[in-house]
């Protein structure tokens, strides 16, 4: 699970910016919303942390990049060892909008927990090369630091420390074969680090960044539907979600079929139409409540944007919670109406549908969140970006608002900030001649 994540120099970023889901002490409500890591060691005793974090702001202020920038981590961390070659460029996005951080480093800070473990990871980056990258590991609170890696600019090498680390293996032979843009941590486990494996399949199998709109991959219908023909149980769990969301369906079924040559257009090239003959057709087909109660079946095609999009969330979405993953959502509400996302919500704010505490970070625009029945107000954060383009993120809860404060009706009237500002004249303007 995540505690901390913070980012500085990076697409519209430029100081450094922090997104906690540590619970303020000072909120007393919704306790079901919160996780015990059962951590150990001064401050992380008693230490709280919270299952949703919801990201408000106007468009373009910056709210998907924070989701962009975790998503960019992992993929280091997933993907430097093995997909990248000697002189490939990182793939860092340094604020572009000055020209004193444009030649500056991005920089990554992520605090996360693994098996009852805190972990501290540092990672320092320009476009050609890796830095500074760090893991320092707190069994018991205690910080051990597993290793610590720098670029000499001057002498162009790496210095490697500490000298003896704690309770961590280190093999020095490996670093003659981490390259300039990959990661220690990557390489390590290529080379069968099993001390740093489980990081690392942290960051490969327990974080999963979806969407529902243009900004990231768009979520495929695949992964629900197989999951239907697979397990019976998980099938009962879909169609459960299915029928609350009130689409009025009945059934679903996905079935598989061979695709034949008759199928694809006739001008398609061969080696195109060999690959795809090689595969599945895979036919998704939704029963729906039709006149006296009958059953009727759609085309996939002819099914609602809505309904498409919640049948390819609940898959996923089922699977974060029954394995605990750390989920990035963006735009939550695409599409959907604010009581279907109220109660996707609900699911992993539940511990009965959430045991494993699993962690969700989504943006959104959808104001119904604020009424204080679902999400704490440490639960919200706004992103802001100023005159110069550089978004500032915070947490609602700097305002203080008070207990019996409309947090809906403050938000709209831009006092919290994280608003568009829009001109006065602008339903002002002249129409044209």
């Amino acid at each position: 699970m995540i505690i901390d994540f913070s980012v500085r120099n990076f697409r519209s970023f430029r100081e450094e910016q922090k997104v906690s889901f540590v619970a303020s002490n000072y909120e007393k409500t919704l306790p079901q919303n919160l996780i015990d890591p059962q951590l150990s060691g001064r401050g992380y005793s008693d230490m709280r942390l919270l299952k949703v974090l919801v990201m408000y702001g106007a468009n373009a202020a910056g709210k998907t990049n924070v989701l962009h920038a975790l998503r960019y981590l992992v993929h280091m961390v997933e993907n430097s060892a093995t997909h990248l070659d000697e002189g490939d460029p990182t793939g860092a996005e340094p604020f572009r909008l000055d020209d004193d951080t444009q030649d500056q480093p991005s920089s990554f800070v992520l605090r996360f927990v693994v098996d009852g473990v805190r972990y501290h990871f540092t990672l320092v980056l320009n476009e050609e090369r890796i830095l500074f990258e760090s893991i320092a590991a707190y069994p018991k609170g205690r910080k051990q630091l597993w290793y610590e890696r720098k670029w000499d600019a001057v002498q162009h090498c790496y210095e490697w420390g500490p000298a003896r680390p704690v309770d961590y293996k280190r093999d020095s032979s490996l670093f003659k074969y981490t390259r300039a843009n990959a990661l220690y941590l990557s390489t390590a486990v290529k080379f069968n680090d099993e001390q740093l494996k489980p990081l690392y399949l942290w960051f490969k199998d327990k974080v999963r960044m979806l969407s529902l709109n243009a900004d990231f991959p768009p979520l495929s219908p695949l992964f629900t539907a197989r999951t239907m023909m697979s397990d019976a149980n998980r099938r009962a769990e879909i169609m459960r979600m299915l029928q609350h969301a009130d689409f009025g369906i009945l059934s679903a079924r996905a079935t598989e079929r061979d695709i034949q040559r008759s199928d694809l257009p006739k001008d398609m090239p061969d080696v195109i139409a060999e690959r795809i003959l090689k595969e599945k057709h895979l036919e998704i087909e939704l029963g729906h409540k039709g006149k006296d109660g009958k059953e009727y079946t759609l085309d996939w095609n002819e099914e609602s944007s809505g309904t498409k999009k919640f049948f390819a969330l609940a898959g996923p979405w089922l699977d974060i919670l029954r394995k605990g993953f750390l989920a990035g959502l963006d735009e939550i509400e695409s599409s959907m109406h604010p009581a279907m996302v109220d109660a996707l919500l609900k699911l992993v704010q539940s511990e009965r549908t959430n045991p494993l505490g699993a962690q969700l970070i989504c943006t959104t625009h959808n104001p119904a969140l604020l009424d204080g029945e679902l999400m704490r107000r440490d639960q919200i954060w706004l992103v802001e970006k100023d005159e110069e383009g550089a978004s500032h993120v915070y947490p609602l809860t700097k305002y203080k608002p008070r207990k019996k404060e409309s947090l809906i009706r403050g938000y709209l009237t831009g006092r919290y900030g994280a608003t568009p500002f829009i001109p006065g004249d602008l339903l002002n303007t002249p129409d044209p001649e």
